[in-house]
């Protein structure tokens, strides 16, 4: 069962650091990238993943063309991806023991969620870091203890 409970939800905002965002998007009217502008000002390190984009820059960061290339260790990777994209993404998270999945609104992958779960990962479905983040008092990451 994904971890949508708001303590659950705390605990993965307080303790990741470094987040994967696959689906980045160098437009800023696009949700992705008012996410990533968002959780970079929270003080997190996002590392953009597209295909497309692959060896640009968004926001300052270089784009990696999947999590398989991505140049350090994440605790979480966050899905901005239509459903029926995202299990080979979550397949490669299991693989890469990333501990935390997160499917953003909207993105619901119920097998995908099991899979990851029944690896020992943590799922969370269909919130948004970026809404959750202010709703529970959340701090940057430079202020935390």
């Amino acid at each position: 069962m994904p971890s949508n409970h708001p303590d659950q939800l705390r605990h993965i905002l307080e303790t990741v650091t470094t987040i994967a965002l696959v689906g980045a998007s160098e437009k800023t009217s696009r949700p992705s990238h008012e996410v990533m502008e968002y959780l970079q000002a929270h003080g997190y390190r996002i590392i953009p993943v597209n295909p497309r984009l692959a060896g640009r820059k968004v926001l300052g960061e270089t784009v990696y063309a999947d999590i398989d290339s991505l140049p350090e260790p994440v605790d979480m990777v966050d899905l901005f991806l239509a459903p029926e994209r995202t299990g080979a993404i979550i397949d490669q998270a299991i693989e890469l023991k990333i501990p935390v999945v997160w499917l953003q609104i909207g993105v619901i992958n119920h097998e995908g969620a099991a899979r990851a779960e029944a690896a020992g990962l943590t799922v969370v479905m269909d919130r948004c870091p970026k809404q959750e983040i202010p709703r529970l008092g959340i701090p940057r990451v430079s202020s935390r203890p």
